[in-house]
């Protein structure tokens, strides 16, 4: 999944799926359970869940008449795994700003200490 992080990125990018997908994290659910909260049709939704699978973040199970959908752990694990590799580079980037700029403002309040600094 890791190298196909900007493929399941992408899935995610279509409202539709991203719906899909919010349902499925509350609760495993059947298609028609999934299109009676959402303004479209079954077949649209059986579609939407195709790709979602194929893409590696559904699994199916069958249970009696019907296949019930839910989130697949490993291509959620690996999404969230690279989603949080991201913010903790932001996050010291941000870090290492805040820094620079306490670093920056002290200097100037030693260099001149009778100015008001904007």
């Amino acid at each position: 999944m890791e190298s196909n992080i900007d493929g399941a990125i992408g899935l995610l990018g279509d409202p539709n799926r991203r719906a899909i997908f919010e349902l499925l994290a509350r609760r495993p659910s059947a298609v028609g359970e999934i299109a009676d909260q959402l303004p479209i049709s079954r077949p649209a939704v059986s579609q939407h869940l195709k790709v979602l699978k194929d893409g590696g973040l559904v699994v199916s199970r069958p249970e009696g008449n019907r296949r019930v959908y839910s989130l697949d752990p490993r291509g959620v694990s690996a999404l969230r795994a690279w989603l949080d590799g991201l913010w903790e580079h932001a996050l010291t980037g941000f870090h290492k700003f805040a820094e620079q700029t306490v670093a920056d403002e002290t200097a100037a309040d030693i260099e001149h200490p009778d100015e008001e600094q904007p």
